[in-house]
């Protein structure tokens, strides 16, 4: 193919490379971008062979991406000229327009100085517009991208105090002198023969969402009233409030994990939310950092990434994001350290809540949901956490919504919009930039005291009812009368400017995954297939066993403990004649071999909730959950009942052509009982109760297998339990399989019993039916029982 990689190696590049952003090794910067030129060409053949017909070049920045212009290989040695057929665009990761108390506004949201009709504006510093304004970036390097911009009069506010969003690129200045821009800015990440697409952001609005809860007695509660805005993609967005003002039902309403009923809609690109494929753009991360204990860091990003990477993608592009996420987050020095938890010694907890928040970052969606995502953390912790998402929202272009309390003035500063809301019940009252917070609030009348250190809790002081400052419902009048007419208005515009819908941005990035040899494009819930939900499962699970030494001896070193004390204690007890002891020898063995199931009912409820919130966030199906255990939790203990048996056996002297059909039916007796423990783990809600739903089975069972409970001595209208009985189709015939043998009295006790030949064939199949049966209301108890609620 006609492609070439190209370093764009600029002062403002080393910069990059220095903070980690870009992978190319750091160069001196070129004093003659000829030269610099020339010394890429002769150190890369590849280049140098491309054909000479004009190539489309876009440049990458952290910003997001750049259309610069047309050039030929010549060209190179001089600058890329401007063509009049492109138009050149910028991204709202690179500026944004305001309307604040004093007019239109400009924020410079690069890392380089942007140029206002000539004027520098550094980084993160605003500069007044006009209607129509000329803007560039400047580099180390020379000018860059000069283009016209023209303010859209829909989107001013119908009054002066209000504040809205919004720009349009008019026209490209093709007119711009050659050599605008330099070569040196313009060798780019990938040179192509076809255009390159610009990944597509994912803008997010809502409109009269709100929320009322039902409460137990009949009647109602309103928990957030109606708002509606508007977020752009590449903004990373803090939503505060007092408790009970409901900043995590807002979250959870946009984010799409509200499981009760609530009004209002919500938009992406300006189309109405695709229930089936938003999980695919989007990731959320809750409050609870569940994970397995013996899992180590790098493994839990590599679980994520594998499972939301597009098919085709290559396992070094994997490799290369996680490690990009674990210097991001700051866990590159815990990668390969356990998780740890309650009985495993591991990494800190601020250490945990990052891996959580890497975790979801790693599904490469277009948006992030966090719900408290500093909260139990340091200050330092909590200030890393915040950074890493902030770098990755402008990175990737993301658009990040974070519910988080009081955060420090440090923390704060990182935020480009803010969220207030307030309580009794749930309203807006600011919504806007964070720099425009405090100007807002002076002109509120509420200007923040020359003593207060931090922003934020000043805000928050005066919006939390039944304080000294309270001035919630003042500044709730406040919000309608001067921010909401243009809210409105803004979201109004905006959901007539339809972008890319979910489907659209899972194509493209099914297109660019793999180098163009991407596989089939998946358009469900799913990233991945069923298999590799499987496969990666089946690694996770062998992978926390084996390193499990304590779970691992109770599941295999038990049994085998059990076996030698039952052997020991009916030590040649098959050598004898049929008589009471082989009848309570062979009812001891089964009933054992019924139970071993029970302990580890806490640990299946402890994986259902890991698995709960790893299927919420569409990473595997329920099914392939379940699939997994039976591979590899189910065998091991069935290897180690097998095992038991064999030393009973041996102890006990039976002979071994007994051996198969007690095998047989203690095995199928093990395989039923453990999947009724696994399907009240998935029917209740806690340990306690599936152990009160699991006793009853127990019961009735141990008790109807004609040595308790005979069919001749039970009432008749309860004898129809022998029928699905399983431990009596296994004690029966293993029973009359030992009596074939038997004198006289043997086979007097054995009728005793009420057991009858024939019953092998109904056993066996009413004991595999119930078997499958047991585990497909199990795959439905687990998808639709016990949800996280929200």
């Amino acid at each position: 193919s006609a492609r070439a990689k190209l370093a764009w190696r600029s002062l403002q590049c080393l910069q990059y490379c220095q903070q980690g952003v870009c992978a190319m090794p750091p160069i001196a910067t070129p004093t003659c971008s000829a030269a610099f030129l020339e010394c890429i060409f002769s150190s890369a053949p590849e280049v140098a062979a491309l054909p000479a017909e004009k190539l489309r070049i876009t440049l990458l920045t952290t910003g997001g991406p750049l259309l610069l212009g047309r050039a030929q290989q010549a060209d190179f040695f001089q600058a890329v000229v401007p063509d009049a057929s492109l138009r050149a665009h910028i991204s709202r990761s690179h500026c944004s327009v305001t309307w604040g108390l004093g007019g239109a506004q400009i924020t410079n949201l690069s890392p380089n100085i942007l140029l206002v009709d000539g004027v520098s504006v550094p980084p993160r510093q605003r500069s007044p517009l006009g209607d129509v304004t000329e803007l560039g970036f400047c580099t180390p390097a020379g000018p860059l991208l000069l283009l016209r911009l023209t303010l859209s009069s829909a989107i001013r506010p119908a009054s002066g105090n209000s504040i809205s969003m919004g720009y349009s690129v008019a026209e490209s200045l093709v007119s711009a002198p050659q050599g605008m821009v330099s070569a040196a800015e313009a060798a780019v990440s990938e040179v192509q023969q076809r255009p390159l697409s610009e990944p597509q952001g994912a803008n997010l609005t809502f409109k009269d969402l709100s929320f009322v809860a039902t409460l137990p007695g009949g009647g109602s509660k309103t928990i957030l009233e109606p708002c509606s805005g508007h977020l752009p993609a590449g903004e990373l967005v803090a939503i505060m409030g007092p408790s009970g003002c409901g900043k995590s039902t807002l979250l959870d309403m946009l984010a799409m994990k509200k499981t009760a009923a609530y009004d209002g809609h919500v938009f992406v690109n300006g189309h109405l939310r695709d229930p089936k494929l938003f999980p695919r753009i989007a990731a959320y991360v809750g409050q609870e950092d569940d994970m397995p204990g013996h899992w180590k860091v790098r493994e839990a990003l590599e679980f994520n990434v594998r499972l939301k990477q597009q098919p085709g993608a290559s396992r070094k592009e994997a490799a290369e994001l996680i490690d990009q996420l674990l210097d991001s987050f700051g866990l590159a020095g815990v990668a390969d350290t356990y998780i740890g938890g309650a009985q495993v010694r591991g990494i800190s907890g601020g250490q945990r809540r990052r891996v959580t928040l890497a975790r979801g970052v790693a599904a490469q969606a277009s948006l992030l949901f966090c719900d408290e995502p500093t909260s139990g953390l340091s200050a330092t912790d909590a200030e890393l956490c915040v950074r890493a998402l902030q770098d990755i929202t402008k990175r990737l272009n993301v658009l990040t919504l974070i519910v988080i309390h009081q955060p420090r003035k440090e923390v704060a500063q990182l935020f480009d919009r803010l969220m207030l809301l307030t309580s009794n019940p749930g309203r807006l009252a600011y919504f806007g930039t964070m720099e425009e917070a405090t100007p807002y609030f002076e002109l509120c009348g509420f200007a923040m005291p020359a003593q207060a250190a931090n922003a934020t809790d000043y805000y928050l002081d005066l919006l939390t009812p039944g304080t000294v400052q309270d001035a919630s419902d003042v500044l709730v009048e406040a919000f309608a009368a001067k921010q909401r007419p243009g809210l409105d208005a803004e979201v109004q515009l905006e959901l007539g400017k339809q972008g890319c819908t979910a489907q659209d941005m899972l194509r493209m990035a099914h297109e660019n995954a793999g180098g163009g040899k991407a596989g089939k494009l998946r358009l469900g819930p799913y990233a991945v297939s069923f298999w590799s939900q499987l496969t990666m499962l089946l690694r996770r699970r062998v992978g926390l066993t084996l390193r499990n030494p304590l779970g691992l001896g109770v599941q295999v070193g038990m049994p085998i403990g059990v076996g030698l004390l039952l052997g020991i204690v009916f030590k040649g007890v098959g050598a004898r004649d049929f008589c009471i002891q082989t009848l309570l020898f062979v009812f001891v063995v089964l009933v054992l071999l019924s139970l071993y199931g029970l302990p580890l009912l806490p640990t299946i409820i402890d994986e259902r909730r890991i698995m709960k919130l790893e299927t919420s966030e569409r990473l595997y199906m329920e099914s392939a959950h379940i699939l997994s255990t039976l591979l590899v939790t189910v065998p091991l203990s069935l290897l180690a009942a097998i095992m038991e048996v064999l030393i009973i056996c041996v102890f006990s002297g039976l002979p071994t052509e007994y051996w198969p059909t007690i095998f047989f039916w203690a095995c199928l007796l093990f395989l039923v009982f453990d999947a009724v423990f696994q399907l009240c783990a998935a029917v209740a809600p806690d340990a306690e109760q599936a152990l009160g739903l699991a006793l009853p089975f127990l019961i009735i069972f141990m008790l109807f297998n004609g040595l308790v409970v005979s069919p001749t001595t039970a009432p008749a209208f309860l004898r129809w339990i022998f029928e699905i009985s399983p431990t009596n189709f296994a004690l029966q015939a293993i029973v009359l399989r030992i009596g074939e043998d038997a004198n006289p009295i043997g086979k007097a006790i054995i009728e005793s019993l009420g057991y009858v030949e024939g019953k092998n064939t109904q056993g066996a199949a009413v004991m595999m039916g119930a078997l499958i049966l047991l585990r497909g209301l199990q795959v439905l108890a687990l998808k639709f029982l016990n949800k996280i609620q929200k």
